[in-house]
């Protein structure tokens, strides 16, 4: 499979929360990061995917701007859903840049407005403080606690994490 289609592969299986479709497009040795997670490797990043999939209720990923070539690639995508904690409609665009190693993606790093999401997210407390270092480390603190959580509840990653120490 070419580097473009495995990025267009990677956004269906986000579009039908196929959270293993998108775990089979990341190398073993993936990292990933992004604003709320800024450092994930390996089974970390490959857990907040199906933490993600399997905790939306209404989400809807778009994607367009598919550019690859043998070891770098990106697109822009767009997350519309309901945020769990609040209940508030988000609506955040993402760009992504990738990296390829032995046909799979191996580094994942998407970019959006933290400040913007928190507004949409959070709520007056996101619009107000959302600019702040305070804010957004509580942000990426709560989106730890909650990957944590999740791969602790779920044998394969607890198992893979138990190994990882």
């Amino acid at each position: 499979m070419n580097e473009k289609t495995l990025i267009e592969t990677f956004y269906r299986c986000f579009q039908q929360k196929d959270w293993k479709g998108m775990q089979a497009c990341y190398h073993d040795d993936i990292v990933f990061s992004d604003p709320a997670f800024p450092h994930l490797e390996g089974y970390q990043a490959k857990a907040m995917w199906h933490m993600l999939t399997t905790s939306a209720k209404d989400l809807d990923i778009t994607f367009s701007n598919v550019i690859a070539d043998a070891g770098k690639g990106s697109c822009d995508w767009e997350a519309k859903y309901s945020f769990s904690k609040t209940g508030a409609f988000v609506h955040n665009r993402i760009h992504a840049s990738f990296e390829f190693r032995e046909g799979k993606i191996v580094k994942h790093t998407d970019t959006f407005d933290l400040r913007r999401w928190a507004g949409m997210a959070l709520g007056l407390p996101g619009k107000l403080l959302g600019w702040t270092s305070w804010m957004q480390g509580r942000i990426r603190a709560t989106a730890a606690s909650s990957l944590s959580r999740f791969i602790s509840s779920q044998s394969t990653y607890a198992n893979i994490a138990k190994g990882a120490k």
